[in-house]
This record gives C-alpha cells, structure tokens and sequence, in this order.
C-alpha cells in the first residue's frame, strides 16, 4: 500500500493505491514553516483514526510547502511516522514534486503559484537550480498571497475603480476593522487569510482593474524568477496551482510577450505523482 501527498498551505491531496485500487482523501494543509510536529499531527492524523493505511502502509511520500530543509521536512517526518508506523516516509520540497508531476522524465523550468509560488530548473531527474522564495513575508510573487495583498492595500488605499469598491465592500462587509483583524488576530495564518480574497480576482476576473493587478503580479513572478533561468526561452514552463490554473490566459499573455513557451497547466498535481510513483511515467509526457 503507497500513499502520495501533495500538500500546501491550505490544504492536502492524498492517494492511497492498494492492489491497483486508488482512495482520494482531503485534509488541511500543513506547513512547517508555521506548524512544530505536533500541530502537524493533530491536523492530519483524524483523517487516518481507524483507516486501514494507518497500519498498511508500506511507502508514503509526501511533498510540502515549506519542506526545503532537514529541519522543517522533519517536522512532517516524525508527524507521518506516528500516523503511518510501518511505512519509509519520504518528505520532499513541493518544488521537486512540481517538477515530477510536470516535466516527467524530461528538461523543464516548473512553476508553483498557488497561495505561495515558486519555480525551479529541472533536468529531467533533479532539481539544478532555484531563484530563492523569500516567503509571503517578503517575496512569493504573483502568489495567491501576492494578489490578496495588492486587493487589499488597493482598498485601504482607495486606490480601487467605484464599481470594484462597492462590490468589494459588499463582498466584505466588515470593512477595514474585519480586514485587519483578520490579518493580524485572526485564527488562521496571515498567508491563507490573505491568500483567500483570490475569490474575488475570479468573481470580477473581466474588470480592467482586476486584469491589471494580475497581469502586473505574473509579470513581476515571470521577469523575478523564471527569467532567471538558462534556457528559459527554449524550455517549456509548466504550471502547477489553482491560481495558475484559473487565470491561465493572463499568464499566457506574460509569457508570450517575452517570447517563452508555456507548457501544461495543472490545478493539483497528485494525479500525475501517484503515475509517477506507481511507474507509469510515461504517461505524463
């Protein structure tokens, strides 16, 4: 028995393959970063009382937001064990599972935009390189972070058109007072909290308003980050997150513009990670 994760900050994809049987399930996601090994467990572990992966499984492996180092991956770690005691738990960054679940076996520049973004080079066995993410604090460009930022300061700011104003305050009828609170007391991270006004991008995804503060949150992500990369005009970009996903024929524009090659666009990844850890690699070419 193998369990695959796919886990972000927000929430978690699980496959469970049993005798050529695959089980979906959908947790909470977890970030180390935020969370020590035992908030991690209690997040996870209900999802698992009584299951039979619990004591089956055999091989899990995870790739998370936040897991770049020995330190943190092993707060997942030791968390996993405890929910799956028989199993070799493998913990790897998200990044190198955007790569496996976009470029297979083959050359690639991938891009993670989703509450948080990232990208990497990939050879087509490992990740060679990687402009540094500094964080929602500081950095994830064109993240779903990023864009409920610039919402947000666009309406504390009254920088915002009259018509998106009303809808936005009809939308959010605590005003500035919830905003803030949500923010800077809220019960959830600052990163998902923020991450969350990305409902009103889709919403009002034809106001011009709206057009520009997205094409200017991928256009800093692209010009950042994968223009970095050698070869990043002949390689294939491929994209893994709701927000890439969603607003598709914005990033589309980015990119053409600056004469790169957009490659597949994928809203969650386990599909294409449980192909690849069950063998079937060649099916994601």
């Amino acid at each position: 028995m193998t369990v695959v994760v796919d886990c972000g900050s927000t929430k978690a994809d699980w496959q469970i393959v049993h005798e050529g049987v695959t089980e979906s399930l959908h947790t909470k996601g977890v970030n180390p970063v935020f969370l020590n090994e035992q908030e991690i467990y209690d997040i996870l572990s209900p999802a698992f009382d009584g299951h039979v992966a619990a004591a089956g499984a055999k091989s899990v492996f995870f790739y998370g937001a936040g897991c770049w180092d020995v330190g943190r991956s092993g707060k997942i770690e030791h968390a996993l064990r405890r929910i799956f005691p028989h199993a070799a738990v493998t913990v790897k960054h998200d990044l190198l599972g955007a790569a496996r679940a976009t470029c297979g076996k083959s050359p690639g520049i991938a891009c993670i935009l989703g509450t948080g973004s990232n990208t990497c080079l990939f050879d087509g066995e490992r990740v060679t390189d990687n402009v540094t993410n500094l964080g929602y604090l500081i950095g994830d460009e064109g993240s779903g972070t990023w864009l409920g930022r610039a919402l947000i300061r666009a309406y504390f700011y009254r920088e915002m058109p009259a018509d998106i104003r009303e809808r936005f305050e009809a939308k959010y009828p605590g005003g500035e007072q919830e905003i803030l609170d949500g923010v800077y007391a809220g019960p959830t991270e600052p990163n998902v909290y923020i991450g969350s006004f990305t409902r009103f991008f889709s919403e009002n995804k034809e106001h011009i308003f709206i057009q520009k503060l997205l094409y200017d949150a991928f256009a800093n992500f692209v010009d950042r980050h994968v223009r970095k990369y050698e070869g990043h005009i002949t390689l294939p970009v491929h994209f893994i997150g709701s927000i890439a996903y969603y607003f598709r024929d914005v990033l589309e524009v980015v990119l053409a513009e600056r004469n790169m090659h957009p490659g597949i666009f994928i809203q969650k990844p386990i599909d294409n990670l449980t192909a690849f850890h069950s063998g079937h690699i060649l099916q994601l070419q």
